[in-house]
């Protein structure tokens, strides 16, 4: 991994990006979706993470954060960890899953590519963490998370993606609890 991709100071505030393993457009089901909004708001309350922004994509995420307890690789890490297990055992769990065995089987399979991986890989491993250095970073890092929905053709306006802090920049409430910014 390059050096610049790396949690240099466990104190600093990241944008990080990761996505699900061959790109796939997983998080096209309420169910995966909910385990998301779910974990990060366990990690807001019982471990420590700062959410300042986020956007949940149809394959991919991006969250601007910061650990309390200074351990930013250790708290994504198990973040990444725990919604793996819980989408894959919702997915192997789901009746109306009707792309099941696929998503299963690409799982395996990159799983058997990663020697770190027993049985079933969900995100890819890169996080490619940028610590923010300025306030001029962090609202161009704000803008990019929350255009995401708007540039991939889903919504005309950010605050109207569901899964983004979008809404709660505009008003509205959310459905992750976010740390205020003061910029």
């Amino acid at each position: 991994m390059s050096r610049r991709y790396k949690f240099h100071k466990p104190e600093g505030m990241y944008f990080v990006s990761f996505a699900m393993v061959e790109w796939i457009d997983v998080f096209t089901r309420e169910d995966y979706c909910q385990i998301i909004t779910d974990s990060l708001n366990h990690c807001v309350q019982e471990k420590g993470m700062c959410i300042f922004s986020w956007v949940l994509m149809s394959n991919h995420m991006h969250l601007l954060f910061k650990a309390a307890k200074d351990n930013p690789s250790q708290l994504l890490g198990k973040l990444k960890e725990f919604t793996s297990r819980a989408i894959r055992k919702t997915i192997a769990a789901n009746p109306k899953e009707s792309r099941k065995s696929w998503l299963l089987s690409i799982m395996q399979q990159a799983a058997a590519k990663n020697s770190s991986v027993s049985e079933y890989q969900f995100w890819q491993h890169h996080n490619q963490p940028i610590e923010i250095f300025s306030n001029h970073f962090l609202e161009q890092k704000i803008n990019y998370i929350h255009n995401n929905p708007v540039k991939a053709g889903y919504v005309s306006q950010p605050e109207h993606w569901r899964y983004s802090s979008a809404i709660d920049f505009y008003g509205g409430k959310g459905w992750v609890q976010l740390e205020p910014l003061y910029v």
